[in-house]
């Protein structure tokens, strides 16, 4: 999560690289740490959508740019919109654009070379596969500002053990790589300098292997092990819309924005 402001209006939020049937969309909010504002959700969804009927794209990669992978939703554009209908809609397009990577016949690959925290952690939880640097660390810290991660916990809660899951939702303290990978939340962690080697040699090998038996594959995946996603994600926007509204979350948000500790009413 963050409270960092967004980049110049001519900057796109989200850049493609088309390489030998990889493409990778690297989120490019490097002065916000990549969170996911509604426009850089929209531009990834569109993204995603187009890559989904082009049977050049054999996998997908999504990466971040600058300091941070992701750091979650946009709070101080959450705070600037301060209504059901506004919190309604930021949620439900996250929800949506999880989905749309569960769903996209293509895998997906989370190169995470840093932070990634709340609905960034949720991003990496959600993509098919994820490789990680040494460095990166993985959090769900919302329970600490009075928001707790409602949506991110769906992901998270289907890629780890649900004790580790808990935890990481109810403590809000971050894990290193290895733990994440021990965790079963990333595949790979390999130093940083070899993050982009690591990443093309998997990603290689995906788009050698049929694509139309990748997506049966990948659609019968979640299919049996994921059924009811579309329920578990509206009960859990839902609920993080409620929590929203409520006096201890606005209290938490604006406080970190504020750099100030918060006073708890709830």
């Amino acid at each position: 999560m963050t409270a960092n402001a967004s980049p110049r209006p001519d900057e796109p939020t989200v850049l493609r690289d088309d390489t030998d049937g990889v493409v990778t969309l690297t989120m490019n909010r490097p002065a916000a740490r990549n969170a996911l504002s509604m426009a850089l959700m929209t531009a990834m969804m569109d993204a995603l959508k187009t890559i989904r009927n082009d049977t050049a794209v054999k996998v997908v990669v999504i990466a971040g740019a600058g300091p941070a992978f992701c750091a979650g939703h946009d709070l101080k554009e959450l705070r600037a919109n301060p209504s059901r209908q506004s919190y309604e809609a930021a949620f439900e397009l996250c929800s949506r654009l999880m989905m749309t990577i569960v769903h996209l016949p293509q895998p997906v690959v989370a190169k995470v070379h840093a932070t990634a925290t709340a609905a960034g952690c949720q991003l990496v939880a959600s993509c098919d596969l994820a490789i990680a640097a040494e460095g990166a660390k993985f959090a769900t810290p919302g329970v600490n500002i009075g928001l707790f991660c409602s949506t991110p916990m769906v992901a998270l809660s289907r890629a780890v053990g649900r004790k580790r899951a808990m935890e990481m939702l109810l403590t809000g303290e971050a894990i290193g790589a290895e733990e994440a990978r021990a965790a079963g939340l990333v595949n790979r962690v390999v130093a940083l300098d070899a993050l982009d080697a690591e990443a093309e040699t998997l990603t290689q090998k995906l788009a050698e292997k049929s694509p139309l038996t990748v997506s049966i594959g990948k659609e019968a995946f979640y299919r049996q092990i994921d059924l009811g996603l579309e329920d578990a994600y509206a009960f859990a926007s839902a609920t993080m819309t409620r929590n929203m509204m409520a006096a201890d979350a606005i209290e938490g948000i604006d406080a970190f924005l504020e750099k100030r500790k918060p006073a708890w009413t709830g």
